[in-house]
């Protein structure tokens, strides 16, 4: 199910599922619960297409791991918008970034069973459009320098448009997660929370946490979008939707269409 092509063969309680998965939920919501934050983001087909294409590769339109860096003056020139993508050192985030260029299979994304892999700053250029960064995990096993690399990136990428922070769908939001939250939100640094690993969350556990973390982000956030974007690296669900908000906030898609 990581072309879009295959989805759309699906009946279409399916197809909106792994599509939309915040979607699916809705209808377990109380009567009279505001579902506003569930459809802020909601791009008709022609933009998920466009989201497609970007995200896999072809002739005049390469997708290349670039370099990695532990330090500024290591990372590469920021000539392209960019994004990051940061989390728990065990919140799935190397399968994610994997499941995102699943069409461009040259792309080598190493994702390990142990925790805490990740050790610099991975940058992965998608074309003429935009950069894609694998940041370290914090929490457990995380580089000894964490904190000094993550902070002057966040402090110093001027193309830096939109960070995704990770969280994990079963347990929900964790300490480290509220340190990360201050952290951006310290910065002035424009974010979005992807919750993770929800093919393995029941929905009842799943349904809690979007609730609770939404109302989080409400009461206590200024630079987090007010959607959340729940996803499964296993089932593809909400990666199609992820693709298009990361073409949307580099420019790569008409507002028109993500309306």
């Amino acid at each position: 199910l990581a072309a879009l092509s295959r989805v759309l063969r699906l009946e279409r309680g399916r197809r909106t599922a792994i599509v939309f998965p915040l979607q699916k939920l809705e209808r377990y919501l109380a009567p009279g619960t505001d579902t506003a934050r569930f459809r802020l983001f909601q791009p008709g087909l022609a933009a998920l297409q466009r989201a497609e294409a970007l995200f896999s590769s072809g002739c005049g339109h390469p997708i290349d791991y670039v370099s990695s860096a532990v330090r500024m003056d290591h990372a590469p020139p920021p000539a392209l918008p960019e994004v990051c993508f940061i989390g728990r050192s065990n919140v799935g985030k190397s399968s994610l970034i994997r499941a995102l260029f699943s069409l461009a299979p040259e792309v080598e994304v190493r994702v390990s069973k142990t925790p805490g892999h990740t050790k610099k700053m991975n940058f992965f250029k998608v074309g003429k459009y935009f950069t894609l960064v694998d940041m370290p995990g914090y929490g457990y096993r995380a580089p000894q320098d964490f904190v000094e690399m993550v902070e002057a990136y966040l402090q110093e990428r001027r193309n830096l448009k939109r960070t995704f922070l990770l969280v994990d769908g079963v347990v929900g939001l964790q300490k480290t997660d509220h340190i990360a939250v201050e952290m951006l939100e310290e910065f002035g640094i424009p974010y979005v929370m992807v919750l993770t690993k929800i093919d393995r969350a029941s929905r009842r556990v799943l349904l809690k946490n979007v609730l609770e973390i939404q109302e989080f982000v409400k009461e206590n956030t200024q630079g987090c979008f007010p959607q959340l974007f729940l996803v499964s690296s296993v089932e593809f669900s909400g990666v199609h939707l992820l693709r298009c908000f990361v073409a949307h906030v580099t420019g790569n898609l008409p507002t028109v269409e993500a309306s």
